[in-house]
């Protein structure tokens, strides 16, 4: 397979911000050329750093764990729903998809773009992007998507449990806080976004990325 890529992940790098009450991010040298004869780095960070997918097992103690995780649910063809008129604090609703309901359901890996990733790593990039509403959430779970990605950090600042429940009831993957969705300029594209293979944990950091046609 041959095709432009476009990465759609965020920098992970020592002291990168994340939520308040997750764990700090420390990539810390652990020993050099000069000192044994090669690089190597220590990493300490959350399972939801910086661009990162949510299993099932994240908010439901018998939910999916993140290396149960069917990998076709994040890796496939997308679309791509482009919202970047949004206002920080707007809420995403329904009718924001509604022109694309007859593509979205049945596996769609649905992604939306606000354009919210250009506020990082500025400190209200986690509390005032658009947000999702229960609603659609609850809409997007009925129509049985299999993934869904945005560019912001959360679906929901506030109502962040049962936005998540509900996704991750329907063992919809949650791929958040992408970057850089501007540049693909098709609402169809080849998606990857693949987490560490985390035995019995809620999410992974990803390496996500567009492929588009030469």
């Amino acid at each position: 397979m041959k095709g432009k890529l476009i990465d759609l992940s965020l920098d992970i790098y020592h002291a990168a911000p994340t939520f308040a009450f997750d764990p700090k991010c420390a990539v810390i040298v652990h020993n050099t050329v000069d000192s044994i004869g090669y690089n190597i780095t220590q990493l300490s960070m959350s399972t939801h750093q910086g661009t990162h997918l949510d299993a099932p097992f994240h908010f439901l103690d018998d939910g999916k764990t993140v290396e149960q995780l069917d990998l076709n649910k994040c890796i496939g063809n997308a679309l791509l729903v482009d919202l970047p008129h949004k206002k920080p604090k707007e809420p995403l609703t329904v009718e924001d998809f509604a022109h694309a309901a007859d593509r979205i359901g049945g596996g769609t890996r649905l992604i939306y773009r606000t354009d919210w990733d250009k506020q990082f790593p500025q400190k209200h990039y986690f509390s005032d992007f658009p947000y999702m509403t229960v609603e659609l959430a609850e809409w997007l779970a009925e129509r049985k998507i299999g993934m869904i990605g945005m560019d912001v950090p959360t679906p929901n600042p506030t109502d962040f449990d049962p936005v998540h429940k509900i996704l991750l009831r329907a063992e919809i993957v949650i791929v958040e806080g992408l970057a850089n969705l501007g540049d693909i300029g098709k609402e169809e594209f080849f998606f990857m976004a693949a987490p560490l293979r985390i035995k019995g944990r809620d999410g992974s950091p990803v390496r996500a990325l567009a492929m588009l046609p030469e």
